[in-house]
């Protein structure tokens, strides 16, 4: 177990709600959700040496939440987080198809639907922010466009109206106070490499309300330019030194963006579950096939976090079995990889 005698104050350790949810359902094939109220209690019950989860990561769409939640519905759900001790940090807008919005690279009734989506997120952040329940936190996005073959056909075209759409969405964002942070996985057009990302975020070109969300686990498939193999900084059998230099390469192009982390493990493999596409599978902290020294590798993206706003970090599991999720001993072991990170790199 982790030494937890450094007690740096922050950053905040979060568990992410979603991983009931993503992948989740009533399919063939599909195991089904795990409700709000049960992911609050694995998650408030982890705990190592009297330190626990501080705080949650929060999906605003069904089942967990409608999001057109009156404020009383809202409320009570804050009041459920309140109730095991925890608060709220980043949210999850429902940008995708089959949710509320739809494909940002998409013609303008999908990007209004995605736009709507943002609307809708910032009211309901809007109502924990009065409530008290969120004091700090984005809202995650991505381009919502699965998969990069029509990306392909026309990337110059493809980019630019997901700039467009991002920008029109930060433009929400801002208006209420709020930023968004677009994270970064191999599954979502012109969001699909580090440099299309790199790309995609100068493109929108507006810092102080949009960045991006930093997963450990996808962005190690980043480094193997896993739908880009021209982007690629890595290549099997690579040496330790070989890797320090790409991932230096790869943090020091995207760790200016970085407004959101997830502590997370990579096997170097992809996964998706239901409508999800793959990509990077999300592994148990302590997976004997990860990549990833978690506590070394997160220090990259950790240096100067506070200067960029960043006050939590989140552990991200999605997409793990619903038996794994409901062990007590992943939460612990998680929660202990995360006081290892803030012991290594946290401030006060």
């Amino acid at each position: 177990m982790s030494d937890t005698s450094t007690q740096f104050t922050y950053p905040k350790l979060h568990n992410a709600m979603w991983p009931g949810l993503v992948g989740k359902g009533e399919e063939e094939g599909q195991e089904p959700p795990i409700s709000l109220e049960r992911m609050l209690d694995l998650t408030a019950a982890a705990e190592v040496d009297g330190q626990k989860f501080e705080g949650v990561d929060y999906f605003l769409f069904h089942p967990h939440t409608d999001p057109d939640a009156s404020e009383d519905e809202l409320k009570r759900i804050a009041d459920l987080i309140a109730s095991h001790n925890l608060v709220i940090g980043s949210l999850v807008a429902p940008i995708w198809p089959g949710t509320v919005g739809d494909s940002a690279m998409g013609d303008d009734e999908q990007q209004e639907k995605f736009l709507t989506a943002i609307h809708k997120a910032c009211r309901i952040a809007k109502v924990f922010n009065d409530i008290g329940i969120r004091k700090g936190g984005v809202i995650r996005l991505d381009s919502a466009e699965f998969g990069v073959d029509k990306w392909r056909e026309d990337p110059t075209a493809g980019t630019a109206r997901i700039v467009d759409t991002f920008r029109k969405a930060t433009q929400i964002a801002a208006d209420h106070g709020e930023r968004l942070a677009a994270e970064g996985e191999i599954c979502w057009a012109g969001m699909h490499s580090w440099k299309d990302m790199l790309d995609t975020l100068e493109g929108v070109g507006m810092p102080e309300s949009f960045g991006f969300q930093a997963d450990q686990a996808h962005t190690y498939l980043y480094l193997m330019g896993y739908n880009a193999p021209e982007h690629a900084l890595l290549q099997e059998g690579y040496s330790p030194d070989e890797f320090a230099a790409a991932y230096t390469e790869l943090t020091d192009k995207l760790r200016p963006w970085t407004i959101d982390f997830h502590v997370a493990q990579n096997d170097g493999t992809v996964h998706g579950a239901g409508s999800h596409d793959k990509t990077g599978r999300h592994c148990l902290a302590n997976d004997p096939n990860g990549k990833l020294d978690i506590t070394a590798t997160a220090g990259y993206w950790l240096d100067n976090a506070a200067d960029r706003g960043i006050h939590h970090i989140c552990w991200d599991g999605c997409m793990f079995p619903n038996d794994v999720l409901e062990t007590p001993d992943t939460w612990n072991t998680i929660l202990d990889a995360m006081i290892q990170v803030r012991n290594a790199h946290g401030w006060n």
